[in-house]
């Protein structure tokens, strides 16, 4: 039974994963940030489907930080500072099927009080 309950929580957000991919694209002067998360640790990328390239990628497991909410507070800072220092202050947000609730919004806000326009 809990096999089946992981299959099924996992079927449905890349289900949600394709539906908002269809809408968002990034490109060099507006990438995307992808986010992703295990129960470890979170990972970010600015991403740039243009040309398929990644701009900048941070992860919690080289700062030693966990997937908590300060943790999420604590891996956008520094991802905004990388982001900066390319000289992007604005991008997409894609929550790659995570609902936008607990880390996910956290890591969201803590991009814009960091000066990411999202």
């Amino acid at each position: 039974m809990r096999a089946n309950v992981l299959k099924r929580k996992i079927k449905l957000r890349l289900k949600r994963k394709k539906r908002i991919r269809a809408n968002i694209s990034g490109t060099a002067s507006l990438p995307r940030i992808s986010i992703f998360k295990s129960n470890r640790s979170i990972y970010l990328q600015a991403i740039d489907d243009v040309n398929a390239k990644t701009i900048v990628a941070s992860s919690g497991t080289k700062l030693g930080i966990k997937a908590n909410k300060e943790g999420a507070k604590k891996i956008a800072a520094d991802f905004a500072k990388a982001l900066k220092d390319k000289n992007i202050n604005e991008a997409v947000f894609d929550r790659n099927g995570y609902l936008y609730h607990g880390v996910v919004a956290e890591l969201a806000n803590s991009l814009r009080e960091n000066g990411i326009k999202l």
